[in-house]
């Protein structure tokens, strides 16, 4: 499978937690306009995450919803992917099965989900929601699945267990994709691991060296043979930012500017929480609290040849998507489009849009 290219929906208006402005905005106009262009430069794909607040430039900034949004999305544009991100803490299984197949339905069967066991203790408090600790949070997520499948899936399905109950309901129009839209999840605990491997269809990646991601792919395909034996090969995506510029040093001159935490600490605080919350392979520095989701780890940073190269090198790792993220976001995308994707068309690496 061709490596295929994903981006990060700025709903939180913005990716850099030490930049007070880059130029994007939490707006309905600003994310329709960005999922129009970005299909017909060559984007696959977009995720579209779900907070309550902002946890990139501080709770107290705009924050769009990511429901709502997608099926905004989905009936503006022809092409892309419309990965949306679920927290089984804030939906009931069963209503979110209907409106993920009606969104799908609408879409034309491009909707996938990315699974999100929350983790934002303060968030949960202030909108009135369940807060699991670590462990738990990961049973209710496979409850949830099991609810969430069976709905999309059998004619009539009942389920009694610890959180839900269903009685005979029936779900019709089921979604277009088969057998179900993309369940897409990441974590790096073993409860996470293991659910995953087990449950979901594709594994998804802070960002990390290609060499590390390879070791990881290899664990989860180890995994899943393990626990879903016969079960379709896991799909496998990687978080990455990209710091392009026409040479190196220019590169390192935008580096340097958004990973000053001198800038700006009104996210710290929930990103400790984060932290907290978390069971993590990997301890985290400034860079990785400056951008979100260790994407500077990726490596995505010089210029077009260097970058280029180092896609290619995860697609040899056994990756499938890039979810990438560009600050100011429509800009660099254009860049990206321009000076990168051309390269990785004439390798045969990427598929053409």
């Amino acid at each position: 499978m061709s490596l295929r290219l994903g981006y990060w929906m700025p709903v939180f208006g913005g990716w850099l937690r030490n930049v007070e402005d880059e130029g994007m905005s939490a707006t309905w106009e600003e994310v329709r306009a960005l999922a129009v262009r970005s299909e017909r430069i060559g984007f696959d794909l977009t995720l579209i995450a779900e907070l309550l607040l902002n946890d990139i430039k501080g709770p107290e900034a705009p924050a769009l919803e990511a429901w709502s949004t997608a099926a905004a999305l989905a009936a503006v544009t022809e092409r892309l992917e419309l990965m949306v991100a679920v927290r089984p803490t804030f939906h009931h299984p069963g209503l979110l099965a209907k409106e993920a197949a009606n969104i799908d339905h609408i879409a034309g069967g491009r909707l996938s989900l990315n699974v999100v066991s929350s983790w934002w203790r303060d968030e949960a408090t202030q909108f009135g929601l369940p807060f699991d600790t670590h462990d738990a949070r990961y049973a209710r997520t496979e409850e949830w699945l099991a609810v969430v499948k069976g709905l999309w899936t059998e004619p009539r399905f009942n389920h009694r267990g610890e959180l839900y109950r269903i009685e005979e309901a029936i779900l019709e129009p089921k979604p277009l994709r088969k057998p179900w839209p993309p369940l897409y999840a990441g974590g790096e605990s073993e409860a996470a691991k293991d659910l995953i491997a087990r449950d979901c269809d594709a594994y998804v990646m802070h960002g990390d060296p290609p060499e590390r991601v390879a070791a990881k792919i290899a664990d989860m395909q180890a995994r899943r043979a393990r626990l879903a034996p016969g079960a379709p090969p896991l799909l496998f995506g990687v978080a990455g930012y990209v710091v392009l510029r026409d040479t190196e040093e220019g590169a390192r001159r935008e580096l340097a500017r958004i990973t000053n935490v001198r800038g700006s600490a009104r996210g710290y605080s929930n990103y400790q929480q984060w932290l907290a919350g978390t069971q993590l392979e990997q301890r985290v520095s400034l860079e990785d609290y400056s951008v979100s989701n260790r994407g500077l780890r990726s490596g995505l940073i010089g210029a077009p040849e260097p970058v280029a190269e180092r896609l290619e090198e995860f697609e040899r790792a056994g990756v499938n998507l890039m979810l990438l993220q560009f600050s100011p976001q429509a800009e660099e995308m254009e860049r990206f489009a321009e000076q990168v994707i051309p390269l990785l068309r004439k390798e045969g690496a990427v598929a053409a849009a």
